[in-house]
């Protein structure tokens, strides 16, 4: 009996082990991935002008507080910012992102033109507010805009403007429509770079067009001013208008909650700078391949 106690343990240890073994046989085949090891999606973002990527990284927190904007959508951590919107479209087609944030109507343009693309994450806070920028010493101009932008919309204009050349517009190209000429008005120099399509668009002959285009053509009229349209890369914007390059500038502004109440945090951010009301409101989305 004694022989066939100990003889019974002996069973009982083998397969205690026996199961040990297989338990971390299991482990080795299909470890948990590590924090470090986990995939981490790279989402991409345009550049804010006058912010760095911390500041970037403050903006985000504030949203996600504030607003309650998914934390996971545009981590810090994983984003991948880009100067232009073409670098950053090239980069998802090549897979180096793994989505892309845009207003939703740059967003919906995009995807029209390109059939390997879909949208996500609809109607992401906060809304943004498409303004325009001139440099302090101009406010007096910028009131004068407010004022006629005001009454672009109260007449229809400025939503008749959007139907036409943006909301019926699909994927096909915007109509370059000239802008006016007013013998003997001041001139303001407009920078344009083609990165937010179909609002900023350059044609493949290198002509401005678009809704943006469009808008300057009925806002001359009304504040009686000529607009010179000057090519600029989306990353020296800034620059160009600190610098005198240009006078004025079309300014995305992500500071409105949903019922278009501004907030206290600009996305971007550059001293020294006037901005008009917004002529446009509009929420962000996200872009990734189907």
């Amino acid at each position: 009996m004694k022989r066939l106690l100990v003889i019974f343990m002996a069973l009982v240890i083998m397969l205690a082990c026996a199961g040990c073994g297989g338990g971390e046989q299991k482990q080795e085949s299909t470890p948990a991935p590590a924090a470090s090891e986990q995939k981490v999606e790279k989402a991409g973002a345009l550049m804010p002008i006058g912010l760095d990527e911390e500041g970037y990284k403050h903006w985000t927190e504030n949203i996600a507080k504030s607003e309650g904007q998914p934390a996971g959508y545009a981590a810090p951590n994983t984003v991948v910012f880009f100067d232009n919107m073409n670098s950053m479209i090239m980069a998802l087609k090549g897979k180096q992102i793994d989505r892309f944030a845009a207003p939703s109507r740059v967003g919906a343009y995009i995807v029209a033109r390109n059939d390997d693309f879909q949208l996500i994450n609809n109607n992401l806070k906060p809304i943004l507010g498409y303004s325009i920028a001139m440099q302090e010493k101009d406010k007096a101009q910028v009131d004068e805009i407010n004022t006629a932008i005001k009454a672009m919309k109260d007449d229809g204009t400025l939503n008749k403007l959007i139907k036409e050349n943006i909301t019926d517009l699909g994927g096909a190209d915007p109509v370059a429509k000239p802008i006016p000429m007013i013998e003997g008005a001041p001139t303001i120099k407009v920078a344009v770079t083609g990165d937010m399509p179909a609002l900023d668009c350059i044609l493949a002959d290198g002509t401005p067009a678009g809704f943006n285009v469009a808008f300057l053509g009925e806002l001359g009229k009304r504040i009686n001013k000529n607009f010179e349209l000057v090519s600029i890369e989306a990353g020296a914007r800034g620059a160009a208008l600190s610098s005198g390059q240009v006078d004025m500038l079309f300014w995305v502004l992500g500071t409105y909650d949903q019922d278009g109440k501004a907030l206290p945090y600009p996305l971007d951010n550059m001293k020294g700078v006037a901005i008009s009301m917004p002529y446009m409101m509009d929420s962000r989305v996200g872009v990734a391949l189907k």
